[in-house]
């Protein structure tokens, strides 16, 4: 009786486990600034006179505070890597690239669990302000 009562509670223990909110990107957006932890004019288009390209994103799902990176690419040459700290299950958090001169083209923005599982990736570009 008592073997069937602990196999019992460690199904449930490891059905809770597997049945628990993963860690899920709700919302990525990029902008030319934020303003009281809102993203301001979302785009994913972007002259090259703008100083910074912010990206935006919401996570959700987080048991304990983890962290998320944010790689982000100029054509598919990594410029950045941010360690962003995630600290409850639905954070806002954000991190920001210096655009310079000539770094027209596509950039791209992955956004990294700590073991390298990709959660989302989404492009933007920024194209010559003469055009």
């Amino acid at each position: 009786m008592i073997r069937i009562t602990l196999v019992t509670v460690l199904l449930f223990f490891v059905a809770g486990i597997t049945g628990a909110q993963a860690i899920e990107v709700k919302e990525m957006v990029f902008c030319p600034t934020i303003e009281e932890r809102v993203p301001v004019q979302p785009d994913s288009i972007f002259h090259d006179t703008v100083e910074k390209v912010y990206c935006y994103t919401r996570i959700t799902g987080a048991a304990d505070s983890t962290s998320i990176f944010h790689v982000w690419y100029h054509e598919e040459v990594e410029k950045a890597r941010v360690e962003l700290t995630i600290r409850s299950a639905d954070w806002r958090t954000w991190s920001s690239k210096k655009i310079l001169v000539g770094w027209t083209g596509i950039w791209r923005v992955d956004i990294l669990l700590p073991d390298g599982k990709l959660l989302r990736s989404k492009e933007f570009l920024v194209k010559p302000a003469t055009e």
